[in-house]
């Protein structure tokens, strides 16, 4: 076998065409003409030729908080695939936190010992550091993955003031679903999801016995907590920021919030003082509560650790205060951004683009299937994400979810008529709402005097 059969193996057509058109000295405007938009490599300009006589790798480093060991198994893949087809780029996969990443960022921004790309981190992040001037602009990978391919405004939470786009969605979650077991909703006689607050304390209520509580609301001074209990607020008719980002926190809504919140807390087991994302999603999956609140990673998790409430769960939009209140879903966006000074960017590119490739792209997503879900149109509709069991066995869940997600907000883009709020990442960090929470639901601090004092945090922040 030829040393080009052998690579055609590892290679897309186009890939091998492009090293191909690079080696024989054809010039590089020639050589992105004639790929236009068809391959990941188009407007890219990805050296393959002179990495493959590169005396020494190319190493790129790839940030993520994603990293459940199903996850990893299809990063691997994906990385082995990249790296076959471009001989003598590396890539390393470095598992960052959910709750760490601000610092673990800002410190990497300040040493500039920056990783390459960083994927699944909210919209409002990359808006933050593009602000800051240290990302660079997505348009070309957007181009090279094909902008027709993504479902409609998939990328508008990304538009930035200067006319570029900051970073591009790998991915849509509903992350703040209610999740519902039909057995115990049927055992006590609850007939129906709820769909306002008093439903909602009704059926936990109902529910709750037996060693099972009500929910899994989180009360600790972390990340969920403040992103959680921003929904409630938007729940209640209300808002953090007014559109033009005046702090609007000092509202009857966020009263009604709080008062709520705190009635939950009988109906939440005594941890949840302390609960982030891990455990409040192992608190239902388990079947410690009867409900919960989280994104569709709740299907892989209840069918690989306790299938005996798998033909149970299903799920539903979280209520609102009353039915004259819309829904509000928080999607972080999951994002793909590159930092502006980094060596390699050609390369960096590339692998971004890469990452959309549906070969790699459609695993990633089924590691956690109905999780993280699809931002491009082509894979939503391809036999081979659609033919996955859970996808199959719950997919009136997650087509809930897929919608509800599209229609979904954060704290950067509370709603349509919001100004991108480039703050939203140190306010979230800062655990400012999660301090309002405990102070008045688990202190009993005065809530008026309380909202005021944040507030002024807020404020303050804003300025800063």
């Amino acid at each position: 076998m030829t040393a080009l059969q052998q690579e055609g193996n590892t290679m897309d057509s186009n890939s091998i065409w492009l090293r191909r058109t690079l080696m024989s000295g054809i010039s590089r405007r020639s050589v992105l003409q004639g790929l236009g938009t068809a391959g990941l490599a188009a407007g890219l300009s990805l050296p393959l030729a002179g990495r493959a006589r590169a005396a020494d790798p190319v190493t790129l480093r790839w940030w993520s908080p994603q990293a459940s060991p199903d996850q990893l198994k299809m990063y691997q893949t994906q990385i082995a695939t990249f790296e076959a087809a471009h001989p003598g780029v590396k890539i390393a996969f470095e598992p960052t936190s959910d709750e760490g990443y601000p610092a673990q960022l800002a410190a990497a921004f300040a040493s500039k010992q920056l990783p390459n790309i960083v994927t699944h981190l909210p919209s409002f992040a990359a808006q933050n550091y593009y602000g800051q001037g240290l990302l660079e602009p997505m348009d070309d990978v957007i181009k090279a993955i094909g902008e027709d391919k993504y479902f409609p405004g998939a990328n508008d939470v990304y538009k930035t003031a200067d006319g570029h786009y900051c970073g591009t969605a790998i991915g849509n979650t509903a992350a703040d679903m209610l999740w519902l077991r039909k057995d115990l909703m049927q055992k006590a006689g609850v007939d129906k999801a709820p769909t306002t607050w008093d439903e909602l304390r009704t059926a936990c209520q109902k529910m709750q016995g037996g060693g099972i509580f009500g929910a899994p609301l989180p009360y600790g001074l972390n990340s969920m907590t403040s992103l959680i209990f921003i929904g409630f607020i938007h729940r209640a008719g209300g808002q953090i920021f007014s559109p033009d980002l005046a702090v609007a926190i000092d509202s009857q809504p966020t009263y009604d919030a709080l008062e709520f919140y705190k009635s939950m807390r009988e109906f939440c087991p005594p941890g949840a003082t302390n609960y982030s994302w891990g455990e409040s999603l192992t608190a239902f999956v388990s079947g410690a509560t009867a409900t919960g609140i989280y994104a569709g990673r709740v299907l892989a998790n209840v069918t690989s650790q306790n299938p005996g409430i798998a033909d149970s769960v299903t799920c539903a939009t979280y209520p609102t205060i009353s039915k004259d209140v819309a829904s509000w879903t928080f999607n972080d966006f999951p994002s793909v951004f590159i930092p502006k000074d980094i060596a390699n960017m050609a390369e960096t590119k590339a692998f971004a683009a890469f990452l959309f490739e549906p070969k790699g792209y459609i695993p990633q997503l089924l590691a956690a299937p109905g999780h993280v879900l699809p931002v491009l149109k082509t894979i939503a509709e391809d036999p081979t994400y659609l033919a996955d069991p859970i996808i199959q066995k719950y997919k009136a869940e997650v087509t809930l979810m897929a919608g509800a997600a599209a229609a979904g907000k954060n704290l950067g883009y509370e709603t349509d008529k919001h100004k991108p709020n480039l703050k939203a990442n140190e306010i979230i960090a800062s655990n400012v709402i999660a301090e309002l929470v405990q102070r008045v639901v688990l202190n009993d601090e005065d809530a008026k005097a309380t909202v005021g004092d944040i507030a002024k945090k807020l404020e303050g922040l804003m300025k800063a």
